[in-house]
């Protein structure tokens, strides 16, 4: 290495190593002095940018959750709801089901008041047509036996015997 002397402080420094060091030292001064403030900025600008995203962020996820609890808080109130609307819905099938089966043991009690009434009418007719039917049987047989050559006397036997009964029958007790 060679090195001239100009000054007494001052020379030519000839080896490239050293004279290496001082300009990157030099480049990197400079850089820093000129490009640190703009690096530094940019930096800043970055850290203002994440910091907004993060507060942003967590902003949507505090309002996430406020949503959630409200949806939870209508869910409970949605199943409330659902359980009141079941249990009303049970009671009016209940008492649905009771006025129908009453309605039902109503229609079934006046169905056995008439078909009384119906036996009761058909029997009593069957009665009337029964006892209609004996008298017309009865009048027939008299007048056969009457008509087939009675003599007087007897024909006073029997009317005597048939106004007995007659009479007898409109004295019992029983009407």
């Amino acid at each position: 290495m060679v090195i001239f002397p100009i000054g007494h402080g001052f020379g030519i420094n000839t080896d490239i190593f050293e004279t290496n060091i001082i300009n990157l030292a030099a480049v990197i001064g400079i850089v820093i002095s000129v490009v640190g403030s703009n690096f530094t900025a940019l930096l800043e600008d970055r850290k203002k940018t994440i910091v907004n995203n993060l507060e942003e962020a967590n902003q949507r996820a505090i309002e996430a959750e406020q949503k959630l609890a409200e949806a939870r808080q209508l869910l409970e109130s949605a199943k409330t709801k659902a359980e009141e609307i079941r249990a009303e819905g049970v009671l009016r099938a209940t008492q649905e089901i009771n006025t129908v089966v009453s309605q039902h043991e109503v229609r079934l009690s006046k169905l056995d008041e008439f078909k009384e009434e119906t036996v009761g009418f058909y029997q009593e007719k069957a009665f009337k047509d029964a006892y209609l039917y004996v008298i017309s049987r009865i009048m027939t047989r008299v007048r056969e036996k009457l008509n087939k050559g009675l003599t007087s006397t007897y024909h006073l036997v029997v009317n005597n015997f048939y106004v007995s009964r007659l009479t007898e029958y409109g004295q019992s007790p029983e009407k």
